[in-house]
């Protein structure tokens, strides 16, 4: 099956760039649209996809068609490429907040939707996505959808009432952990190291600690713990997040943006 992705600007590219990459499908099968066209071209060049002139030319040539473009362009370029849509046809679609049953308002009936919230980190294919399929959607299209998006990342599946909780969770978090890691930095600054120095630090400190609860399987407690000794450092450490409230505030952050989203969702 042919894949078209529509848009290739950050995560439409780097969408493209993982699928062909990873070798999940080769060069020949993708098609991609964009109107800038300079952009679409050098796309073209650096993986070898087919660059299409128009919306509707992509989606014919595909069986799967990727909507890859801000959510306030979702119904309009989903109604253009709607005459090529129908039985048999699937339509993914990565734009945040816009539900299944907004986009099957303007697609012929028996096309498939799928609904997928990536995060930035897909960019650099260490990304987390949820899907979530409509009525219809068969097991191989979930498959394929799956298969997409693990190009870049890993991919888990959801109902799509749980979207708004994804939006909050993953799909902000990245910006919660900047956060974070420009504290632990700060922190370091504070003790006498250079702001270069401690940023590394601190950002490769996040980024092993992640690597090891996703690898090991292991809960994060358990490795939090190995690493405090009684009456050490990293128990007084801890004690202080505790006492600032670290963790109810990245609880409360996650269920704040999820409100945002489902708020977003519906107007």
């Amino acid at each position: 099956m042919r894949i078209a992705f529509l848009g290739t600007g950050a995560m439409g590219g780097a969408l493209v760039r993982g699928v062909v990459e990873s070798g999940f499908r080769p060069a020949a099968d993708i098609l991609a649209y964009d109107p800038d066209t300079s952009r679409l071209n050098a796309l073209a060049e650096e993986t070898g996809v087919c660059a299409c002139g128009g919306i509707l030319e992509a989606a014919r040539e595909a069986g799967a068609v990727v909507l890859c473009v801000k959510p306030a362009l979702a119904q309009q370029v989903t109604r253009e490429c709607a005459p090529a849509m129908g039985p048999g046809k699937l339509l993914i679609s990565i734009a945040a907040g816009v539900r299944i049953a907004s986009l099957q308002s303007v697609l012929p009936e028996g096309t498939a939707i799928i609904r997928a919230m990536p995060n930035t980190p897909a960019t650099i294919r260490r990304g987390a996505t949820a899907i979530c399929g409509g009525l219809g959607v068969t097991p191989e299209q979930m498959e394929l959808a799956a298969g997409l998006f693990g190009a870049v990342g890993i991919t888990v599946t959801v109902e799509e009432r749980l979207m708004d909780a994804v939006t909050g969770l993953s799909g902000s978090g990245p910006a919660f952990i900047y956060t974070v890691i420009e504290a632990l930095a700060d922190g370091g600054v504070s003790q006498g190291l250079t702001r270069d120095v401690a940023l590394r630090l601190a950002a490769q400190t996040c980024a092993g600690a992640a690597e090891l609860v996703l690898g090991s399987g292991r809960h994060p407690a358990e490795l939090r713990d190995q690493v405090t000794s009684p009456g050490g450092t990293t128990i007084a450490g801890i004690a202080e997040l505790e006492r600032g409230g670290l963790r109810s505030a990245l609880i409360s952050a996650v269920q704040a943006a999820a409100r945002r989203a489902k708020e977003l969702s519906e107007q």
